[in-house]
């Protein structure tokens, strides 16, 4: 299985494929099971030096029956989708030139291919805890710890869930931003995505000004 990504919309480079990781709050975590594909949504950890692309690590809740599902050996899929913005036709350029357009829509997503490995042992299951925690509360002006809870509390709660590594074996990066439009049609979304500012049109036309600068010799 890939995800369908023409060329001019492809990216490669792995530290941008990490960043756009680490940005990406919630994450779709997609495997096969006896009964067909089962998908859970829930914020995973990337691991960068663990393997060549890196590992991703999470946990579900242990009535989940994802982790007890999944047919042994089979690939996973943890799929990432960053910013994204509905793209009217009105903005481009072209419009006014030749009303030869149509709307479409910008995003960045990243698939990440591998194998998952479900455990249970509370060790590696507090450590994963500790750290997607400490991940998240980073901005917090108080930022709340696991150890800030009552140590048996934490043990029961850790009892409740089921721990998993995803080595990765492929990462596939989408960037679709208009690289097929001519450079005023991609201007005229940036300045549109940027006066609308709805939902995550500041993301989408930052991203897209970061790929302008790349085009620039």
């Amino acid at each position: 299985m890939a995800m369908y990504i023409p060329h001019q919309f492809n990216e490669s480079r792995l530290p941008v494929l990490h960043e756009a990781i680490r940005r990406t709050r919630l994450a779709t975590l997609v495997t096969m099971t006896r009964d067909g594909l089962v998908a859970t949504h829930l914020p995973l950890l990337l691991d960068p030096g663990r393997g060549p692309n890196g590992t991703l690590l999470g946990h579900v809740a242990r009535a989940n029956l994802q982790w007890r599902d999944t047919v042994e050996d089979s690939d996973a899929l943890a799929i990432f989708l960053g910013p994204e913005s509905y793209i009217s036709p009105s903005w481009y350029a072209t419009k006014r030139e030749s009303g030869k357009v149509v709307p479409t829509w910008n995003y960045i997503a990243v698939h990440a291919y591998g194998r998952a490995e479900f455990f249970d042992d509370p060790e590696r299951l507090r450590g994963i805890v500790t750290r997607l925690t400490d991940a998240h509360e980073a901005a917090s002006a108080e930022p709340w710890h696991v150890t800030d809870a009552p140590a048996r509390y934490v043990d029961l709660q850790l009892k409740a869930i089921v721990g998993f590594e995803l080595p990765i074996r492929r990462l596939d990066g989408k960037w679709k931003l208009n690289q097929n439009r001519p450079a005023a049609d991609r201007q005229g979304v940036i300045g549109a995505l940027e006066a609308r500012d709805q939902h995550s049109d500041a993301g989408v036309a930052r991203a897209m000004r970061e790929l302008e600068r790349d085009r620039t010799p």
